[in-house]
């Protein structure tokens, strides 16, 4: 199939480098990036694992407090943003 993309010139670059790197035409290296990006699976990736670090929150701090804390500066973010 033929068809017209437009690419950024951030990924033309890696494309163009790929290309000589891998000595392949950019037809080749197209059609392999895309494979591999459209048929490889969650499963397929590495396991991404988060190990829990205990922290205790420091004396004097009201934990109660910081969702408000951050309310306050969402809205102090969308006043100035209209400003």
């Amino acid at each position: 199939m033929r068809t017209t993309l437009t690419l950024d010139d951030d990924v033309a670059r890696l494309l163009s480098d790929a290309q000589h790197r891998e000595r392949k035409s950019l037809k080749q290296v197209v059609n392999e990036a895309l494979r591999r990006g459209l048929t490889e699976s969650v499963a397929d990736r590495p396991a991404y694992r988060v190990r829990p670090h205990h922290s205790g929150v420091r004396p004097g701090i009201d934990v109660t407090a910081l969702n408000r804390l951050a309310d306050e500066l969402e809205d102090d973010g969308l006043i100035a943003g209209r400003s």
